[in-house]
């Protein structure tokens, strides 16, 4: 408009710092993502219960038993096979976008650092996972005819073992917890997040990382599941409100355009 330079703000300030009014969408979308997370632990919990994995030692045994469980329980296997940690990595897309943009000011050299090294776990977890391609030759190997042809498949099945718990496997699971502490650790020099968010994030990494115990690691892990929901559940909330007040903001700049433009409107026509 002539004559009037009307200059609205692209930020405001929500506990202390600062949320970019672009980034509303984002922050609604990656609250929901947390939200799904949780969901599909009881079911997780309640299909390891029903139907227990085979196991994950490249044995001929545990590829027939994966094998059979697929082709008989389709769903239920894919389950078994981390079907839910796949859609999990998807969600945590923007998740750690989320993060990255409402703790930035707060540390944005180690936001930025756990950005990248926690889309690189992701990466690295796919190219690790075998779920798919393990349907695939559960189909195979109920349909060969020869002793010959199955014993092809269990072979095929246990090299898809080997790199379903291999080194990308590995890697992607030590960055993911090492990523969350590096985030939970800005959360504790931020005024977004609760101190609460950021303690319960540490203890789910910290206690994940038992998983590397020898022969009590699975049961030391399983234990950080209480703390990942209640990290989860906390972020949710908080990028619930920050997708609220972004969207306000945006509303109450229109307003504060509107007013202006009625007030230059006002001038011209005196």
């Amino acid at each position: 408009m002539a004559g009037l330079d009307v200059q609205l703000e692209e930020q405001r300030t929500l506990g202390g710092e600062t949320t970019d009014l672009r980034w509303s969408l984002l922050y609604k979308v990656a609250g929901m993502a947390a939200l799904l997370t949780v969901a599909f632990i009881p079911i997780q919990i309640a299909v390891f219960l029903a139907l227990p994995p085979p196991g994950y030692e490249p044995t001929s045994a545990v590829v027939a038993g994966w094998l059979a469980l697929l082709h008989n329980h389709r769903f239920l296997g894919l389950i078994d096979m981390d079907l839910f940690l796949i859609i999990q990595e998807v969600l945590a897309v923007p998740m750690v976008l989320a993060l990255y943009l409402a703790l930035k000011r707060a540390n944005e050299s180690i936001m930025a650092l756990a950005t990248v090294l926690s889309l690189v776990g992701i990466v690295t977890f796919f190219g690790s996972n075998t779920t798919f391609s393990m349907l695939s030759l559960s189909r195979q190997y109920a349909a060969a005819t020869t002793e010959a042809q199955r014993s092809m498949c269990i072979a095929a099945g246990q090299v898809m073992i080997a790199l379903y718990s291999g080194t990308a496997f590995q890697v992607s699971y030590i960055l993911g917890s090492a990523t969350i502490v590096m985030i939970c650790a800005v959360m504790l020099r931020s005024s977004v997040f609760s101190r609460t968010t950021a303690y319960a994030g540490m203890a789910a990494s910290v206690i994940g990382l038992g998983l590397y115990v020898p022969r009590v690691g699975i049961y030391i892990s399983v234990a950080s599941v209480p703390f990942w929901a209640i990290w989860n559940l906390l972020i949710a909330r908080k990028f619930f409100q920050l997708g609220r007040h972004v969207a306000r903001s945006e509303a109450n700049d229109a307003g504060e355009a509107d007013d202006a433009d009625d007030a230059y409107r006002g001038h011209l026509t005196r």
